[in-house]
């Protein structure tokens, strides 16, 4: 028993001697306050946290026990192993497995410190700046050994001529003082002056666009106009000259006008008016009341605008303006349009009379003097303006007649109107074309294909038909009765009958056609045929172009037509081809009224 019982305590006593090497492992260098301890490592298992811990005692404590026992230290040895022998093998492991995981865990967390110091002291950097550091110091010492050579090699060389370059030195010095202090002047001078003329390259800047807005855009267009107004009235005091508006005024103005360009002096007047204008102005603007005008100035009433406007108030001011600017636009678009086709040659006949007066400048220029020239002109415009202009204006069949600058005004064309000449002529030569085709087409196969004892007019009209049947029995018309060839698919449109007091009839949906005879709208709501409407053309008593709705830019999309049935014209409204139908239809209008006028007479 005795034997057994020592061979265990040899083991437990080698378990013993491997957990102290692990103890001493655990506790180098750092404390043991610094780490967590095993119960709480959030990686310990469960097993772990409930066996017991055996806690370190500190070095003093455990030589004291030692001193104060008087067994010594063997005694507490055996204790431990006697404690030790009780407990079982699977406790001894996790006991060592807990000691392991501890001992990985501050291994981890030095790494994690030794990372976090590396990375504050930045050790790779700076022995990269320490190499760039050395790097520049031997180029720097390699530069300077380089001079001290080169430096070693002149002396010897400038000791010869010393003697002759001292004087050279001397005014050398001279001159560069005397040189710096002009420079120094000359930029304390002109420096500023010269900044200005350094070149700098240009700053695109973008424009911030405002929305759109009704009371914006008011203000812009009075604005407009109350810039514009000192020039329109210099515009209307020149031409109440011309219209001798105050006969003694115009009376004045003339004699002295021309005893002015007769002596040479139109442009000293000129200039003194000017002058004159000036000085009436500072005294305007200084509170003096005066007023220097022929026509006098008319006060507008200063509209103060509404604060709050309803939607329809702001619709129909937006509406307003927008036609004044639509109308400015169109004149400004208009004048520079006839400006451009004069020098373009889009009217040759106007455009020669401008290039001879132009050579015939040119010549009097080259031989006569510039006093005859001037003396002929201003002698020229005078009359023109103050005689001239005003019996033009009087007679107006005079100036249209006699008046060149006038005529070649108003002949000259805008864009639109040369093309819708362009669009005219060329549908002139398709509807030639188109008919020249279709009589002969129809004479070939007439001649050809026609039956005996059917005339040409009757098979033509059986070969066109409607969504609804043949032409003539939709309209309760004869045979001979089919569409033009301009609108055999007829045009898409609405009748409006005001007439009518009832939504559904007021306004219908369909389709319009056009015969020699008559005009036709068939409804393209199923039913009867009382929807469809027939119009002879003979009973037109007016046909005009119409806009359904005057809120809408442009010129509409509508026709209307009075007949003597109606009160109120019907209307065709919301047509596409708006200008080709009302073409066509007054054509044929005017076709029939022409025959049945002569064959009255």
């Amino acid at each position: 028993r005795d034997s057994n019982r020592h061979v265990k305590v040899k083991q437990k006593s080698a378990v013993l001697n491997m957990l102290k090497k692990l103890d001493k492992i655990r506790f180098r260098g750092h404390k043991r306050d610094e780490f967590l301890d095993l119960a709480e490592s959030p990686n310990a298992s469960d097993t772990e946290c409930g066996d017991e811990i055996p806690m370190k005692i500190p070095r003093s404590a455990r030589d004291n026990e030692e001193l104060r026992d008087p067994a010594g230290p063997g005694t507490v040895v055996m204790a431990s192993g006697v404690q030790d022998f009780n407990r079982t093998e699977t406790d001894r492991l996790n006991e060592v497995k807990g000691h392991l995981e501890i001992a990985l865990l501050e291994k981890h967390f030095l790494q994690e410190e030794l990372r976090k110091l590396r990375e504050e002291t930045n050790a790779e950097t700076l022995k990269q700046e320490l190499e760039k550091e050395r790097q520049r110091r031997l180029e720097l010492e390699q530069r300077v050994t380089e001079i001290l050579k080169a430096r070693v090699e002149e002396v010897p060389a400038a000791q010869q001529p010393a003697k002759s370059q001292a004087q050279a030195n001397g005014t050398d010095k001279r001159c560069n003082t005397v040189c710096s202090r002009l420079q120094k002047w000359f930029g304390d001078k002109f420096g500023e002056h010269l900044e200005d003329f350094r070149f700098q390259p240009e700053e695109n800047t973008v424009e911030t666009e405002e929305p759109l807005s009704a009371r914006r855009l008011t203000e812009n267009m009075k604005r407009l106009k109350r810039g514009a107004k000192p020039v329109t009235n210099f515009v209307k005091n020149l031409s109440a000259l011309s219209d001798w508006y105050s006969i003694y005024t115009s009376a004045i103005a003339f004699i002295i006008y021309m005893n002015a360009v007769w002596h040479g002096w139109a442009i000293p007047m000129f200039l003194f008016l000017a002058i004159l204008r000036l000085s009436l102005n500072y005294l305007i603007a200084r509170g003096w009341r005066i007023q220097w005008s022929i026509v006098p100035e008319v006060s507008e009433q200063m509209e103060h605008p509404k604060e709050d406007l309803t939607v329809s108030e702001k619709f129909q001011l937006v509406l307003d303006v927008a036609q004044k600017a639509q109308n400015l636009f169109g004149k400004m678009a208009d004048i520079l349009e006839k400006i451009k086709n004069l020098f373009m040659w889009v009217q040759p006949e106007i455009t020669q009379k401008l290039y001879i007066a132009l050579w015939a400048a040119f010549i009097a220029s080259c031989f006569l003097p510039y006093r005859i020239i001037g003396l002929a002109l201003g002698l020229y415009a005078g009359i023109k303006f103050f005689l001239i202009d005003f019996i033009f204006k009087r007679c107006p069949r005079l100036r249209a007649k006699y008046d060149t600058p006038y005529i070649i005004w108003i002949s000259l064309p805008t864009d639109p109107q040369l093309k819708e000449r362009s669009n005219a002529t060329v549908s002139r030569r398709v509807r030639v074309i188109n008919l020249f085709l279709q009589t002969a087409a129809s004479r070939s196969y007439v001649g050809a294909s026609a039956p005996a004892g059917i005339s040409k007019d009757e098979d033509t009209s059986r070969f066109h038909t409607t969504k609804r049947g043949n032409f003539h029995e939709v309209f309760n018309l004869s045979e001979n009765e089919r569409p033009l060839a301009v609108c055999e698919n007829g045009w898409r449109c609405c009748l409006i009958n005001r007439d009518r007091k009832m939504p559904t009839d007021y306004i219908r949906n369909g389709v319009l056609y056009v015969t020699e005879n008559y005009l036709c709208f068939e409804s393209s709501k199923s039913g009867s045929s009382k929807r469809n409407k027939v119009i002879k053309l003979s009973d037109i008593t007016d046909i005009q172009k119409y806009k359904v709705l005057s809120v809408l830019p442009g010129s509409g999309m509508g026709i209307a037509v009075s007949t003597p049935s109606t009160q109120k014209p019907l209307v065709f409204g919301a047509m596409v081809h708006r200008d080709e139908a009302f073409e066509t239809i007054f054509s044929q209008y005017v076709k029939i009224t022409s025959a049945s006028s002569s064959s009255e007479s």
